[in-house]
């Protein structure tokens, strides 16, 4: 009887133990699905929406606010405030009055206007009015020139050289004659080579992203590849600004981010920039799906070996039960024959 009884709670707890390893393989394998849809989402507004509800909040608008304001950087200060107004996340007044105190002070006709001249004289443009005065430089072909010589002539002396500024200024030039003959239908892609050039310049070009680029340039003729690169700088500078357009290239890997960074500028606009700061990459790639789906996967098939084992458990003690019990059955009945 203590066998028995020791038997048939073995079974029970095996059963038990089944049912928890089958509640728990279930959510596995539901949470394992919403990774998976995650992970084939491509649409870089989503991506960044649920990035943002799960790391922007008020402490962090201020924290990036006070950095922007500290560095100077205005433009970014005004994006956070804007993308803080429109996720309805609280910010301090003073911070607001001080972004819009300083954009007033910037805003002055003799400011713009240095600006703009400084970008016309040395390609590097810092905000609209300097990235104007570069794309006018560079619309005129003075821009181009001033740099395919500069670099020509350092190459030439064996002095030290960017070929890629000479590289671009080639391109450069022939977008410019391209964009005068189709009557101004090119001015994106000649807009965006202007960003591409000034954020090598600058330093704030991805290299990775260069060198894709490239690669994808000579793979299509005539340089496709390099002027749909431009092309989407371009719509990033006319979306979200100048500045928006160089922190892209900075963390574009490949010409396909820039592509998806502006269909997110088409969307979020002057928002673009602090969101792209904020996120970096993340803003559009879903980095970490891939890991979370293998990892949900691999606890789903642990839970699932676990059911099965228990279910072989639990079928086996009721099994040698059953045995148990018809040959108790037959004993007694062999028993009883031979008494009678």
């Amino acid at each position: 009887m203590n066998l028995r009884r020791l038997t048939l709670g073995g079974s029970v707890l095996a059963l038990v133990v089944a049912t928890v390893f089958g509640v728990a393989a279930a959510s596995f394998i539901r949470a394992g699905m919403a990774a998976q849809a995650r992970a084939s989402e491509t649409d870089p507004v989503k991506i960044s929406e649920r990035a943002l509800a799960q790391s922007f909040n008020r402490d962090v608008a201020e924290r990036e606010i006070r950095s922007a304001l500290a560095a100077g950087d205005v433009d970014l200060a005004r994006s956070f405030v804007e993308l803080a107004a429109d996720r309805d996340v609280p910010v301090d007044q003073a911070l607001v009055d001080q972004t819009k105190q300083v954009t007033a002070q910037q805003a002055t006709l003799t400011s713009r206007a240095g600006r703009f001249i400084r970008g016309l004289w040395t390609g590097e443009p810092t905000d609209v009015e300097s990235l104007a005065g570069t794309a006018v430089g560079d619309l005129f072909v003075f821009g181009d020139i001033r740099d395919a010589a500069r670099e020509g002539t350092r190459y030439l002396s064996g002095a030290h050289y960017d070929p890629w500024i000479l590289g671009l200024a080639g391109v450069g030039i022939g977008l410019t004659v391209a964009t005068y003959a189709s009557a101004g239908a090119a001015v994106p892609e000649r807009l965006g080579l202007s960003v591409i050039k000034a954020a090598k310049r600058t330093g704030k070009l991805n290299p990775v992203l260069m060198v894709r680029a490239a690669r994808e340039a000579v793979k299509v003729e005539e340089g496709g590849g390099l002027v749909a690169l431009a092309e989407n700088a371009g719509k990033v500078e006319s979306k979200a600004g100048a500045q928006a357009a160089l922190d892209s290239l900075a963390v574009a890997e490949e010409p396909e981010d820039m592509a998806r960074l502006a269909r997110l500028s088409t969307v979020e606009g002057g928002k673009t920039r602090a969101i792209v700061k904020l996120l970096g990459r993340a803003a559009i790639i879903l980095s970490a799906s891939a890991l979370d789906l293998a990892m949900w996967v691999l606890w789903a098939a642990f839970a699932l070996f676990g059911f099965c084992a228990s279910c072989k458990s639990a079928t086996e003690r009721l099994t040698q039960r059953y045995l148990d019990a018809r040959r108790s059955q037959r004993l007694r009945y062999a028993t009883a024959t031979l008494i009678g």
